[in-house]
């Protein structure tokens, strides 16, 4: 496991994005200038679309070199190609769209109009991270340098809810969802294999219904009964929080004075 969580707690859920935005900026352009390229998984939900749009809007954004980025999804909803409640509709509308990427190396999850059903889908987006891995990876999937999750209320993140079978997959990278709690039942997911293989893992909760998540998840839970606890990267894992989210963490955890 890698070292204790790091957290960040800013004042309201405006500043943790652009202050996010900051920060992810900043991680692609020391990446690209050690490797020449950054690889980032994007996530979804509010808080991850409130950080993209805080990218759009950010003038340092033009410090990236955009065609040397690779982008990867945590997780999907399994619905139709431009469906507006898939996460890549969302991402491409909060910023993707904006900036001059190479449409090689954006990498969204299939959708289910394509060829392929939810199984068989994460099936092939596990053969796109294994095509995309080197040998220095030592793994199926790119060492991400950071991969970015929102927290859900129930402590799930990505499509890995508690109790259910993809949060004890411990084989495979991708996989297909049925029954999730929360519309749409059917999803595809990173496992927590597969989240552990990046650099950095950020985990992004705002506001007041998710500060009983971030409490159980950084109060020692087991990852089966609140996923976000299962959530840590190799060299770092930063909790980034608005003041909400934290209030039910106890003063141990982080310090009093608040970004």
């Amino acid at each position: 496991m890698s070292a204790a969580p790091q957290l960040v707690v800013h004042r309201d859920k405006e500043l943790m994005a652009q202050a996010a935005a900051a920060r992810l900026i900043t991680k692609i352009v020391d990446a690209q200038s050690a490797r020449g390229s950054a690889s980032v998984v994007l996530t979804g939900g509010r808080n991850g679309n409130g950080l993209l749009a805080a990218l759009a809007a950010a003038p340092a954004r033009d410090a990236i070199d955009w065609g040397r980025l690779d982008l990867w999804w945590g997780d999907e909803r399994f619905l139709p190609d431009g469906d507006p409640e898939r996460n890549y509709t969302q991402a491409r509308e909060a910023l993707l769209d904006s900036v001059p990427l190479d449409p090689r190396r954006v990498h969204p999850m299939p959708a289910s109009d394509g060829p392929f059903e939810a199984d068989a889908a994460a099936e092939a987006y596990a053969a796109e991270l294994a095509n995309a891995a080197g040998p220095e990876d030592h793994g199926e999937v790119p060492t991400f340098d950071v991969l970015m999750l929102g927290v859900g209320p129930d402590t799930h993140v990505a499509s890995l809810f508690p109790e259910l079978p993809a949060v004890r997959e411990t084989e495979r990278m991708v996989v297909g969802v049925h029954g999730a709690p929360k519309p749409p039942p059917t999803r595809i997911t990173l496992t927590l294999s597969a989240i552990r293989s990046a650099r950095e893992v950020w985990l992004l909760a705002a506001g007041e219904d998710k500060a009983n998540a971030a409490a159980i998840a950084l109060s020692g839970a087991g990852e089966v009964q609140a996923p976000a606890a299962g959530a840590y990267g190799r060299s770092r894992t930063l909790w980034l929080l608005d003041a909400a989210a934290a209030s039910q963490l106890p003063s141990s955890l982080y310090p009093p004075a608040i970004a």
